[in-house]
């Protein structure tokens, strides 16, 4: 994400989705219904619209975390925090890793060209339908052995 500027709440979000919305020349809502209607179409515009969902629910996750824990805040007593609102803040600390992630993966896709995104790098490994045969049993020679 080197390319984008460091945003908070949500602006991430917005920023890459309006760059899908450029590379793609129509709406978000309107790429989705293509997307939905033809997948195999455009394997590129498949996996933003897939990986741009599970973006915007990663943030979706942090901004419910994050009033998680401002609430716990708002009601602890003392300087000191206890083990509950210590762990909202974890809460929050991993769900902006996630989001930061499939922000990352959003950005790389979006870089990537067009026939590459969303297409197999590597070809699959070859399956075999037929099982082995046995080697017939033979008798082992032993060589120099006690006498």
């Amino acid at each position: 994400m080197s390319s984008l500027p460091d945003v908070l709440d949500g602006e991430v979000v917005a920023l890459l989705g309006e760059a899908v919305e450029a590379r793609f020349g129509m709406t978000l809502p309107q790429l989705t219904r293509a997307v939905y209607a033809a997948p195999q179409a455009n394997p590129g515009a498949t996996q933003l619209v897939y990986r741009y969902g599970l973006l915007t629910q990663a943030q979706a996750a942090l901004e419910r975390a994050e009033d998680a824990l401002v609430g716990a805040l708002e009601t602890a007593a003392g300087e000191v925090l206890d083990d509950p609102v210590m762990g909202l803040a974890q809460q929050v600390n991993a769900a902006v890793e996630m989001r930061d992630g499939r922000a990352a993966t959003v950005q790389f896709l979006l870089e990537a060209p067009m026939e590459q995104a969303g297409t197999r790098t590597r070809p699959l490994p070859r399956v075999t339908t037929t099982l082995p045969t046995a080697a017939p049993a033979q008798p082992a020679r032993i060589r120099g052995g006690l006498r």
